[in-house]
Formats: structure tokens, sequence, C-alpha cells
């Protein structure tokens, strides 16, 4: 067994050992591209998705120095016409980019450790493989491919580590991506590699407009194509996990749901929903990584009105964004889509491709993202936030003249950033002044009865002893008439399928005297 081949099966084996998931059919899309021009994979998603974890299964699926049927036999790759055919049939190559780049080498020595690393270990593999003083790792990969007739498959996990790690430093950017095109766009990559599969968080580089590497097929958190599936967990995988540890499924929607990656409308973050069985709890299990600290940076210089989009996004609406442009290089981010896109890559963010918009998907994320304002000292924002519970104890507690304050407030706060223009905008201070309600209530800015976007509806999660809410805010009338609108339009029956506790809330703005007033209405079966 060695460093950097054949490495055999045991870290696929541990991962077996713990509560697993099948994600195996990755295997059978893979096994469809081998020795075809489909053959080069770039898998990229955000940190704690199972890059890794998918990269070890390959090794020990097609690693030929061990048997690794029992392994997979119960799996659904089992089931793949495909499973006999490529099971441990090939010599493979695996390197781990962050083994090299936290060493503290110098930057100028990492793509050649890399190549003389590799090169020795291949060498001793294959003693037989005369080679000349002179021979890169590419020519030694050659002639071991031609002494022995076979074809390598080669995993590179966290490729773009060198990429994060070293951002800004262009030469480096070149040596690497120059070494990578070496070995899998050259006249002779076919004669070496059955296949290539490479996992990180960015996408290739773009020169220009063009991906560095292009012949790869690339599959990210914008463009997951037939990879979507094996992201990160799926609802019916997370609510039999919660059956069977006793966990309640709609807490772990609440905290880890919410991408939507390709054509899964419904994905979980699989790393925190593993880590809250595990401790039994739900909690944020999000750490800030390095990348973004730069990315809030770019938050604060407030591209393009890139910091409004994100209050907007932390009040629950959502942004356009053409992640199209994007160089797929933190060292190069010059517009407000760039830094969306870069959200989107790192899971802060996520991507309705459908529609072209963006937004923060979960609790744990959104806190995440609040803790980023403070951070950027969003004094107005963050005021707000801090303020929302109050307001909601005082709508529960029926204070009309405290819960007008409140709005009020938030109302002249935001009057800067978030204009009373539209509908859409009364909506998004309103969510953004209930925001802490979203830890026990679940918010909806257009219920399914509702004729206006500026309607806020509270629904109690699971377990929740509170009634529902029901938030209209007008325009130069009264608040009582505003308590007769939500009746007119029967919202109260429609909220009676969710709970028989209700409480309407009506606050008009005058624009004359610039003052809210407030009715609030009990009902009660």
């Amino acid at each position: 067994m060695g460093i950097y081949i054949n490495l055999g099966n045991e870290g696929f084996r541990r991962i077996r050992r713990s509560e697993y998931i099948d994600k195996s059919g990755l295997i059978a899309v893979v096994n469809k591209t081998l020795f075809t021009e489909q053959s080069f994979s770039c898998v990229t998603r955000c940190r704690r998705f199972g890059k890794s974890m998918a990269a070890k299964m390959l090794c020990a699926y097609y690693d030929h120095s061990v048997d690794s049927r029992s392994l997979f036999e119960d799996l659904e790759i089992a089931k793949d016409p495909s499973f006999e055919e490529h099971l441990n049939k090939y010599p493979v190559i695996y390197l781990d980019i962050t083994n090299f780049t936290t060493r503290g080498l110098p930057h100028d020595e990492l793509v050649h450790t890399i190549q003389k690393e590799l090169s020795a270990e291949m060498l001793r593999t294959y003693p037989d493989v005369v080679v000349e003083p002179g021979d890169d790792l590419m020519t030694v990969l050659l002639k071991i491919a031609e002494r022995h007739n076979e074809r390598f498959i080669m995993i590179i996990d966290e490729w773009d580590a060198i990429c994060r790690e070293a951002a800004g430093d262009s030469q480096l950017m070149d040596r690497y991506v120059n070494l990578l095109r070496r070995m899998f766009k050259g006249s002779n990559t076919a004669q070496v590699f059955a296949g290539v599969y490479m996992t990180g968080i960015l996408p290739i580089k773009k020169y220009n407009t063009e991906s560095a590497l292009n012949n790869f097929i690339e599959y990210s958190m914008v463009t997951p194509g037939k990879m979507a599936s094996f992201f990160g967990f799926i609802k019916d995988e997370v609510n039999m996990l919660a059956e069977r540890y006793g966990m309640d499924f709609d807490e772990l929607v609440k905290w880890y749901d919410g991408y939507q990656i390709g054509k899964q409308p419904s994905m979980f973050n699989p790393n925190s929903v593993m880590r809250a069985i595990d401790n039994e709890m739900c909690k944020s299990y999000w750490a800030s990584t390095g990348a973004f600290e730069t990315v809030k940076d770019y938050i604060q210089m407030n591209f393009e009105g890139l910091r409004d989009d994100i209050i907007l996004m932390v009040a629950g609406g959502r942004c356009k964004v053409d992640p199209t442009g994007f160089q797929n290089d933190m060292s190069i981010v010059r517009t407000r889509d760039d830094v969306l896109t870069v959200l989107i890559h790192l899971g802060y963010l996520s991507y309705d491709w459908r529609r072209d918009e963006c937004y923060i998907p979960n609790r744990e994320v959104a806190g995440e993202m609040v803790n980023a304002i403070k951070e950027n000292k969003w004094k107005v924002i963050i005021d707000t936030l801090e303020r929302s519970e109050q307001l909601l104890q005082a709508t529960l507690e029926g204070d009309c003249e405290a819960v007008a304050k409140g709005i009020e407030a938030a109302h002249d706060e935001h009057t800067s950033i978030l204009s009373y223009n539209n509908e859409n905008s009364l909506a998004c201070v309103l969510s953004l002044a209930y925001y802490y309600a979203k830890n026990d209530y679940i918010m909806h800015r257009e219920f399914p009865t509702g004729k206006g976007f500026a309607d806020i509806v509270l629904i109690p999660r699971k377990n929740v002893d509170s009634p529902a809410l029901v938030i209209e805010l007008k325009y130069n009338q009264d608040a009582d008439s505003g308590i007769d609108q939500i009746l007119r339009r029967q919202y109260p029956a429609k909220v009676a399928e969710y709970t028989d506790r209700l409480l309407l809330v009506a606050v008009n703005y005058d624009k004359k005297t610039k003052t809210h007033t407030c009715e609030i209405l009990k009902i009660e079966d």
C-alpha cells in the first residue's frame, strides 16, 4: 500500500463502519465515462458536503490491489450492470492537494514537490521501468502505462487547494495549471488514463472565458448536472435518519435544508446533519473559513449595491445573479455577481438556476451571514436584529403601541436601504423586524390565499406553543381597516389548517405624519 498509488480500501472501510448514506450510484455515473471523451470529471461542491468521502469510495472501488466486494455488495452500485466490469480492475493514483499546501512549503516548490514525490513512488512501485534524468511526471506515467499495458484511474481531492491557499500568486497558478494540462490535455493522455476524477470547492480556473482544462466535464454548485443527487442528503434520507435516531425531522429541515442543487429541489448539508445526530442537538456546525473572511471584505465594498442584496436575503428574500462571468479564482472578484457566485460555491447561498436567483438556504447559514454583518459593523442592521426579539414578544403580548414603535424604528432605520417605495420593500422591512421569530416560526411572505407581497404570515413550528401571526402593513389607512382586510381575505380560515390560535396584526403607516399605528386581534377556537 502506497502513499499516492494503490492506497487500498481502508478509507472507505472506515466510512462503512460509520453511519453511511448510500451514494454509490456515483460510481455508475463515473463508470459510463471511462475510456470515453467524457472520462475527465471535476466535481466541485462546498466544504463538508462529502467530497473526500466520495473520493475514498472511488479509490476503494477501482483499486486493483485489494478486494472490495464486501464493501459494495449491499449498496446501490452492486445492482448496476457495470459493477463487475470495473470492480478492483485499475491502478489508482490518489492525490490530496491539501497534503502539500499544509506543509508550509514555499510556493515555488509546491508543483515541483508534487511531481517529484509522485514520480518517485511510481518508480518504486514499477522498478522495471527505465526513465531518463529529465523525465517529468507525465513521461514517467506514460512509460509505465506502455510497459505494463494498463491505464490509471487518477483521483485528485481538493484540486483547488493551491488556488485558494495561494490566491494572487499568478506564477504558481500557471505552473500548477500547466502541470494538470500536461497530464490531462496532452496527446498521450488517453494512453495513460482510463478516467480522472477531481474534487474541489471552486470549478476549474478560467482564462478569459474558457476553462483552463476544457476537456473536463464540470459539475458544480451552479451546474451539478447528473451529479446533483450525490451532492448532499435528500429529504427521504434525512427523514430515515431522524426516525432511526429519534431526531425531530422538522428541526433538521429548519437548520440544514434549503439547498437547491440542479434538479434536486431540497438538499441538506450532510456533515451538519450527521453531527446533529451524533450530538443529539440541532445547532450551527458551520465554522467560518478563510475564504469567507476574504469574501466579507468584498461585501463591505458594496459592489453595485451588494450590501443591500445581502440584507434582503437575510430578510428572506432572493437576488438575481449571473454566475457565468466569475473566473473561478478567489483573487479575481470584481463585481457583485462574482461575490454572490463565490458565496454559492462556498455554500453560503443556494442557487436557483431556473430563475437565476440566489438566497440563504437555512438557519445555520443565516446565522453565519448575521455574523458577517456584525463583523462588518453594519450597525443599522444589527440594531434591528437585536430588537427583533422585543418586537415578537410585544406582538404576542398584544402591546399595540410597542409593536407600532418597533416597526416604525425598523422603517426609519432602513428607509435609505430598503425604502417604502413598493410592497416588496415593505415585506422586506417586516421580515427584518421579525427576524427573531424565525427561531420558532416558519415565515411566509406570499401566503397561498394572499393577494399582496406585504403580507407576512408566521406559522409556529412543531412543538412551539405560540399562536400563528398574520401581519399586514398598509399605507394611509387605519389599523382597523387592516384587520377588516385580513378577515375579508379569509386568512384565519387558511391558517386554521395549522393552528387554532391566531393573532391578526394590522399596522398602518401614515406618509404625512410618518408614524405607525397598530391593532391586534386575537382569534381562538
